[in-house]
């Protein structure tokens, strides 16, 4: 018998995926990837909050600048979110291009991402972008500011495994991690950095709402993936 062609084993990896059933559990932490089976269809469910952080700008800086400087705007604004990110107890779960997404958990998960959403606005402006014109001035020169939009949506989401094999990143299925992904590509004018959903606002402590009593977040009506839905937005930062 000759070697199965590639059609014959997307096929049969297909008919093992489509016809097996999910075994879906309750998770208590935030899944990695040897936590998650491959081929059993097996879920880790998790009520979770879900953040993105979206670098602006990403077609200018390809278009207008060398790949090398592109690189570093990217890398530093990444690494830069990332630690705040962690530092909030966030556990960061996939990079993608110029964006990174994590899951918070626990009891104080809603404002744990609006309070790095608005850390991640504060650094960008006052670390990373002094850093950046510091060493590349020809960003300042035409005018490139780096800048992150943070979107974070709560719910149930499933986490699987994707790939096959040995490239097998987790995947998370859900509403929330979609909500929170369409929020990080709102685009607006103004110095909107941050957009949560009602559920997160309601769900926030004092201190991640209000400043000096004035509510951080403003509501308004957005179309997001297709669903209308009043979302807030802010253009608050919270220095580290």
């Amino acid at each position: 018998m000759g070697m199965m062609s590639l059609g014959d084993e997307i096929r049969s990896d297909l008919d093992k995926l489509v016809g097996t059933p999910w075994t879906i559990r309750d998770g208590r932490v935030v899944p990695g990837t040897d936590d998650v089976k491959l081929f059993s269809n097996d879920a880790v469910k998790l009520d979770a909050v879900y953040l993105y952080a979206d670098l602006l700008g990403s077609t200018k800086l390809a278009r207008g600048f060398r790949p090398e400087t592109a690189g570093k705007v990217i890398r530093a604004s990444l690494r830069t979110a990332s630690r705040i990110i962690k530092a909030r107890g966030g556990e960061i779960r996939s990079y993608d291009g110029d964006r990174v997404m994590a899951i918070f958990i626990g009891d104080s998960k809603n404002s744990s991402a609006a309070k790095a959403a608005l850390q991640i606005n504060w650094a960008m402006t006052n670390l990373v972008q002094p850093s950046l014109y510091g060493q590349l001035p020809n960003l300042e020169r035409d005018g490139y500011q780096p800048r992150m939009c943070v979107g974070i949506a709560s719910g149930s989401a499933f986490i699987a495994r994707a790939g096959v094999r040995d490239s097998s990143d987790l995947v998370s299925i859900g509403r929330a991690p979609n909500v929170a992904a369409k929020l990080s590509d709102i685009r607006e004018a103004g110095n909107y950095r941050s957009y949560i959903t009602a559920d997160v606002h309601r769900r926030l402590d004092q201190s991640s709402k209000y400043s000096k009593g004035t509510d951080m977040w403003q509501p308004v009506q957005k179309e997001v993936g297709g669903e209308s839905m009043v979302v807030y937005r802010s253009t608050y930062w919270w220095s580290i």
